[in-house]
């Protein structure tokens, strides 16, 4: 199966077991898929969050999916439990289908990894 098959089929699989999980069956997209990531990192789960925690969960989350590619690196938790990274490498200026196409992939990697999907 070619590469580009086979990502298309894992994210497909994340989305419709995430949207069935959280979001009663309606479709999640890739912003919402990266906030739920953001907020299992943090690991505090049952909490209500304001508007500017959310764009921290989300760069939580974008931190965390880019780390295997060598763009961030984990630093340190902080007093009130949330993980900060530290730049490794810039990212290259992509296209926004290309960043689509990059954070899917690491989004389904992450999924693989922590046993959600095959």
């Amino acid at each position: 199966m070619a590469r580009d098959e086979q990502l298309k089929e894992r994210w497909d699989l994340v989305v419709e077991k995430l949207s069935k999980q959280f979001a009663d069956g309606d479709t999640l997209d890739l912003d919402a898929i990266i906030y739920l990531i953001g907020v299992q990192e943090l690991g505090q789960l049952h909490r209500e969050y304001k508007k500017d925690h959310k764009l921290d969960l989300m760069h939580i989350a974008i931190c965390k999916l880019l780390e295997p590619y060598g763009f961030y690196e984990f630093d340190f938790v902080d007093d009130e439990g949330w993980p900060h990274y530290k730049v490794k490498e810039q990212l290259p200026f992509l296209k926004a289908g290309e960043q689509s196409v990059l954070m899917k992939e690491a989004i389904v990697n992450y999924f693989v990894e922590t046993e959600y999907i095959d």
